[in-house]
């Protein structure tokens, strides 16, 4: 007998995951798209780091002008929404969430969501502690600090530029720490118990644009922390400045009655 089994069904196409744009809608056709496509990626139809179908492709599936798309696809990538990377394509944007609940290094927190850390080393230093280091760390004058500036990335996307700098006592040289300043820190004995950590909203300046691929004058996070390793004396002061289109802090809150 021949086999009466239903054959698979193709996988939903771009369009069927927007489904159809409602022509009574108001508003011009560009927008009624960009609210398509938001709303399929707040629902996780379109779903964080995919790419989207080439511009090309992608107007011709849904049946609008290339300059229709484009507009949408500006609108989003403002929004924070999408990403573009250079000869990669555009993708949906995956934002990365801190927890303020738990003491964890930032590659710590990447692996933790399946992503892979990495860095870009911009300097590594040692000398002698500033008037400002010195009152943030609580520590002498004259007290001698290493100094370690990079980029952090998550799966390839740079998503903060951190300056950590430490009292020397903690750790054997500067070439200690390789991919993670707590993992060189545990060794030493000198990992953070606890920290004090605040946060505030920035406007990237021009240079600190350019390293972290924005435009000057975009949103950022900018969180200070200090740790304390268990015999109460500092141990780090890090200062991080996070890209806002690609990460959010959460807290978790309880009552206290």
């Amino acid at each position: 007998m021949p086999d009466s089994a239903s054959p698979p069904l193709p996988p939903p196409s771009f369009a069927d995951k927007l489904g159809p744009l409602a022509a009574e809608a108001a508003g011009p056709l560009y927008l009624r798209l960009q609210i398509a496509m938001r709303d399929a990626i707040h629902a996780r139809t379109l779903m964080p780091d995919r790419a989207l179908p080439p511009e090309r492709d992608l107007a011709k599936e849904l049946n609008v002008s290339r300059i229709t798309l484009r507009k949408a696809l500006d609108g989003l990538e403002r929004e924070g929404l999408l990403t573009r990377r250079r000869g990669a394509g555009t993708f949906v944007a995956s934002r990365l969430e801190k927890s303020f609940a738990k003491l964890t290094s930032f590659s710590e927190d990447m692996r933790s969501r399946g992503r892979k850390p990495a860095s870009k080393w911009l300097s590594r230093t040692s000398g002698l502690v500033t008037p400002s280091e010195a009152m943030a760390l609580g520590v002498s004058p004259g007290t001698e600090v290493y100094r370690f500036r990079r980029l952090r990335y998550a799966d390839g996307l740079v998503v903060a530029l951190e300056t950590s700098v430490v009292p020397a006592w903690c750790l054997p040289s500067a070439e200690a720490v390789t991919d993670s300043l707590y993992d060189a820190l545990d060794g030493a004995g000198f990992r953070p118990v606890r920290a004090l950590q605040r946060l505030r909203g920035i406007a990237f300046t021009p240079d600190q644009a350019e390293k972290l691929g924005v435009q000057p004058r975009d949103p950022g996070l900018y969180i200070e922390r200090r740790g304390f390793s268990a015999d109460g004396r500092s141990c780090e002061l890090t200062r991080s400045y996070y890209r806002g289109d690609a990460y959010d802090v959460v807290a978790e809150l309880s009552d206290p009655r």
